[in-house]
């Protein structure tokens, strides 16, 4: 084809993205088969999802936020969307605390037999300013009354403070795709149920707290714990420490594979002397309290003064290599806006992608730019950027192939979102539910009355194997899921941009009071 027939037939492709079409019921907006095929001919055929999601995932690893590896993947998603031909490439800070990174560790067991251990330290725990090697023991404090037993008696000890877990065998598949009763179970309206009495949780922290300062006080090595989750060498590890450098120290914390932990455990218990040795090589990073989020845009053109946004989670925590929580969404995310970029579809609302920090410790990246451009969900005072948003797509479930959309209450949107995943039935996209959905950072725009939307996605592994674990690793993508996954975000993405209206919205919520960043 000739490249002036070219850009005529694109031409016409994109003047006719956003045709309503009359029917039964509301009259809805319909992406023109031919702007779907040119999304799907991009996405599903020039596809850069994979090659981005190698770059974050091993060349960058995990990406704590406020570590070094966190910044330097943010150069590098900067550069790309740059010679992608992206507008307004930027960071924007917010207040975080200080960073933390673990630069080498390792774990043995030295006696009875010689073996390593699988384990990991928790995030914002310190090192041990070298090899120490002491002995195991285990140690049973239920209350303030056991302190006196161990008090003297810990110092240079590695602790196991937990009971041993008992692990069943697992008799279904490890890895799972919905079904169409569970798809169809997730269309209805869930029902309001009585939440149970909550547990006393300030006699708890204030516990936790004294603990966490004995095991200082007592100066022991470290403090062991199994991972949980259902065994097979997964750790599951997150945060043992605070952010904030004006909290009083904690001891070195260490989460240890289950099947090893109740190896030593019952070793003990049979009165044989396990020595271990561990080397934690971790810092503590003072030098920028700050976090950032990487925002970049789409230029728009009548409408250019609205927006539409996309956005994920660009942090993780600190063990594997942060492939499916969340460079599978940040991934999707960037190779929807270079398949927009790259198909050359005319958009009229201005396009912006949010690569959040933060999200681990409380949706702290996406509500700090919330809060600086929309509104504050504590007093409910919104700014002239609110009503200026069209609407707002995120993904954060994993690799798992898009299945649908949870509509957050919105009743409005429902026929516009089933009109448009039509040309994705043949991709396994079929469902719409009413139903919330928490957990990420739709959740921050949701709480202001804008229109934010987290997707239905299989589960695959994540709940078994990946989610936080040291098996997130870029094995673990599925790459038909992700290519199939940037196409429908990046429809999703272009029809908002280009229907006359922007998305309905739910009434304004109440103000709601300040929610703690507590340091975790």
């Amino acid at each position: 084809m000739s490249t002036v027939r070219r850009l005529a037939v694109l031409a016409a492709i994109t003047a006719s993205l956003a045709l309503p079409l009359a029917a039964e019921g509301p009259i809805v907006d319909r992406l023109n088969p031919d702007t779907v095929y040119a999304i799907k001919t991009e996405g599903l055929q020039q596809s850069k999802v994979m090659e981005i999601a190698s770059y974050l995932t091993d060349i960058y690893g995990p990406r704590l936020t406020g570590s070094p590896e966190f910044k330097e993947g943010a150069d590098w998603a900067q550069k790309t969307m740059r010679d992608w031909g992206l507008a307004n490439v930027h960071t924007e800070s917010f207040p975080f605390g200080r960073g933390w990174q673990n630069r080498r560790f390792t774990a043995n067991a030295l006696t009875p037999r010689a073996y390593p251990l699988i384990a990991y330290p928790k995030a914002w725990t310190p090192g041990t300013k070298g090899p120490v090697s002491g002995e195991a023991t285990v140690v049973t404090i239920d209350s303030e009354a056991d302190f006196a037993r161990y008090r003297g008696k810990l110092r240079g000890k590695l602790v196991l403070a937990s009971q041993p877990r008992d692990l069943q065998p697992r008799f279904e598949p490890q890895a799972e795709r919905y079904t169409d009763t569970e798809l169809d179970t997730l269309t209805r309206q869930p029902v309001s149920r009585r939440p149970a009495a909550p547990p006393n949780q300030q006699a708890q922290q204030a516990f936790a707290k004294k603990l966490t300062q004995f095991w200082v006080d007592e100066g022991v090595a470290a403090v062991l714990e199994p991972s949980r989750g259902d065994g097979g060498g997964t750790l599951f590890v997150q945060s043992g420490g605070s952010r904030n450098a004006s909290d009083p120290p904690v001891a070195s914390q260490v989460v240890v594979a289950a099947e090893q932990y109740g190896r030593m455990f019952r070793t003990l218990d049979k009165k044989v002397p396990v020595t271990l040795q561990m080397d934690i090589d971790s810092q503590f990073l003072d030098a920028d309290p700050n976090g950032f989020n990487i925002v970049a845009e789409l230029p728009g053109t009548d409408k250019a003064d609205e927006v539409v946004m996309l956005g994920a989670h660009f942090d993780s925590w600190h063990t594997g290599t942060s492939a499916t929580d969340n460079t599978a969404g940040s991934a999707v995310m960037m190779e929807a806006m270079r398949i927009l970029k790259t198909s050359g579809i005319r958009l009229r609302r201005t396009v912006r992608i949010g690569l959040w920090g933060g999200e681990e410790q409380g949706l702290i990246g996406s509500r700090a730019y919330v809060k600086e451009h929309f509104g504050d969900p504590a007093t409910m005072q919104l700014k002239p950027e609110h009503a200026k948003l069209a609407g707002y797509f995120n993904v954060d479930n994993g690799t798992g192939q898009i299945r649908g959309v949870y509509l957050q209450g919105n009743e409005a949107v429902g026929p516009l979102f089933e009109a448009w995943m039509e040309p994705f039935h043949n991709m396994g996209m079929k469902t719409v539910t009413i139903r919330n959905t928490g957990g990420t950072d739709h959740l921050s725009f949701d709480a202001v009355g804008l229109p934010g939307f987290q997707f239905i996605q299989d589960s695959v592994e994540y709940n078994s194997r990946t989610h936080h674990s040291n098996m997130d690793m870029y094995e673990r993508l599925q790459p038909q899921d992700m290519m199939q996954n940037a196409v429908i975000v990046a429809s999703y993405v272009a029809q908002t941009a280009n229907r006359d209206e922007k998305l309905p919205r739910k009434p304004l919520p109440k103000a709601q009071p300040a929610r703690s960043t507590a340091q975790n």
